[in-house]
């Protein structure tokens, strides 16, 4: 696996981002801003669930005035999400959030721009830049608020990333250059607390993006695939682009963004730290996907396994195998592992083999195991 990228650190509240911190997973409310007793609620949920740093749009004055109030009853950094309107950003400031997420497709004056930057920088709230392919300035109307429309903005006539030809101005192209205009006022304004991100729905063309700024800027940069899909198919989507990239090692934060729960955004995005060994948080699930030789149910079995690990937040991983082909390997190469055949399981703990047990008693037999391996995690952290 690839070194990953040196980005210059930044703090999101009490949250380091970029240099060597571990890489975070963030979410985004779906409340009513305005509604602080729904979203805190929300917001609460998903610090249960893991959730790292959170974000909330601000659609008007009422709901940037709601955040101050947010953000005394949660625990974890807010961002503010501001589009087209400068005056929410500096209300969003004197509410006292943590960082503030700018669309330079959206928020294109100069001066507005330079005056949330101002007040930003005497409170030394992180500003993130966030380049979505939906929102992205008109062709030739970079930083421009006049003479342009996005209805016939171009953006959607330029290729995609495989549909680029050598030397094509392209949506990648068109994208970088967004950031970068964006980049160069703060640059300029000496404000160095800053985060990027450059979201598309086409993975290749996010792909791309993110690796070409990489190169170009030593920022912090925020992963994600934007309107990625439902539960299913948008965790896989997302999975694909933002594994390639952090395999790559670029990024440093992430948000798996979902037409569903934002519970489901946080366990997605750990699940995919945890596949590239970045993040060690909960219970890893290794199971057999059954075949015409397993012996006993292994599909009903993991998913019961499944819901009862979910609360773990200890690191173990957990195999549970279905037959004598792969299971003693893949079992014993657990903290607890099951290898299940004709009406018995064998149960292994760190590598050894603990117990056999009879098949109705594989599920209390092997949570058995995993709270003991989660109780010795628990208490070597304590030592330590």
């Amino acid at each position: 696996m690839p070194n990953r990228r040196v980005s210059k650190p930044i703090y999101i509240g009490s949250v380091k981002v970029g240099g060597d911190a571990p890489i975070t997973v963030q979410s985004m409310t779906k409340t009513d801003t305005r509604d602080v007793s729904a979203t805190v609620a929300q917001i609460k949920g998903l610090e249960e669930a893991g959730c790292e740093i959170i974000r909330s749009a601000v659609p008007d004055m009422e709901a940037a005035k709601a955040l101050g109030e947010i953000k005394r009853q949660i625990n974890i950094p807010l961002i503010a999400d501001i589009h087209f309107h400068y005056q929410l950003a500096l209300e969003a400031i004197r509410q006292g959030v943590d960082c503030l997420r700018l669309n330079p497709g959206n928020l294109r004056n100069v001066e507005q721009v330079t005056e949330v930057v101002r007040a930003a920088k005497e409170k030394s709230i992180p500003i993130r830049i966030g380049v979505n392919f939906g929102s992205l300035p008109p062709v030739g109307g970079i930083g421009k608020t006049r003479g342009f429309s996005r209805v016939f903005d171009m953006v959607n006539e330029l290729p995609k990333a495989t549909e680029a030809e050598e030397g094509q101005y392209s949506v990648v192209d068109h994208m970088v250059a967004t950031a970068l205009w964006e980049i160069g006022i703060l640059e300029d304004m000496d404000f160095g607390l800053i985060k990027i991100s450059l979201k598309a729905f086409d993975v290749p063309t996010t792909i791309e993006a993110y690796k070409r700024l990489a190169t170009m800027v030593p920022y912090p940069l925020h992963l994600g695939i934007t309107e990625a899909g439902t539960v299913q198919s948008g965790s896989i989507r997302t999975a694909v682009g933002l594994g390639y990239l952090l395999y790559e090692g670029v990024g440093d934060t992430i948000r798996v963004s979902l037409s569903g729960d934002s519970k489901d955004e946080v366990t997605a995005g750990f699940e995919i730290l945890k596949s590239l060994n970045l993040r060690n948080k909960g219970v890893t699930l290794v199971a057999c996907p059954s075949c015409g030789r397993a012996d006993v149910d292994v599909i009903r079995l993991a998913n019961e396994i499944d819901d009862l690990v979910s609360s773990i937040d200890s690191s173990i991983k957990v195999a549970v195998m279905g037959c004598e082909v792969n299971g003693p390997g893949e079992a014993k190469d657990a903290d607890v592992g099951i290898a299940a055949g004709a009406g018995r399981a064998i149960i292994f703990r760190k590598g050894k083999k603990s117990r056999i047990v009879p098949e109705y008693e594989m599920l209390s037999a092997l949570m058995e195991e995993v709270r003991l391996v989660s109780e010795e995690n628990q208490s070597l952290t304590n030592v330590q």
